[in-house]
């Protein structure tokens, strides 16, 4: 679905599973996420994410990564994912290079469109990495507040990132959508 703000919205495949890696480690991780302001590189080393944990995300029948294109060019993604009354949103990546132009708001709106339309959710559901203060500011912006429900980082599994300091853990975010 193409919007008037000229970004695509599309189902992602198993063909796009190299190009979403590649946006999300940008976003987040090593020199060039610091382009934007979503970086963890002060907080994590190592990958993001991986081929195999895409794919997994992009092939689950209770998921979809909504893959956004402008120019016929993947420049964000996220992570939609029907959880019984409310949604899981992750896996958001915005090219660093386009950071801070409003994109961000676009899409988290639009996936939060495409959730309680094609689920009937009223709610949907993140989680941040407690420490983010601006992200979570961001996403406070949008309408999600702090739960203070927390779950611990999975430390020692470099699937998810190597830890440059000890105290880090996620925070449940919830925003209703009705």
């Amino acid at each position: 679905m193409e919007t008037s703000t000229g970004l695509t919205f599309r189902d992602a495949t198993d063909a796009d599973v190299d190009i979403l890696v590649a946006l999300i480690e940008s976003a987040y991780r090593g020199d060039d996420s610091r382009a934007g302001w979503t970086t963890e590189a002060d907080i994590l080393e190592g990958q993001r994410t991986d081929p195999e944990g895409v794919l997994a995300v992009i092939t689950s029948s209770d998921s979809r990564v909504l893959t956004v294109e402008r120019d016929g060019r993947v420049v964000a993604c996220c992570q939609l994912e029907h959880r019984g009354t409310h949604a899981y949103f992750g896996m958001f990546a915005v090219s660093p290079a386009l950071q801070g132009g409003g994109l961000g708001k676009v899409i988290i709106a639009e996936a939060e469109r495409l959730a309680a339309e094609t689920w009937g959710v009223t709610e949907m559901h993140m989680t941040v990495i407690s420490v983010r203060d601006d992200l979570i500011a961001w996403y406070e912006r949008r309408g999600y507040r702090r739960t203070g429900k927390m779950t611990p980082f999975p430390y020692g599994d470099e699937r998810f990132g190597i830890p440059q300091r000890d105290d880090l853990q996620f925070e449940l975010l919830v925003k209703p959508l009705v």
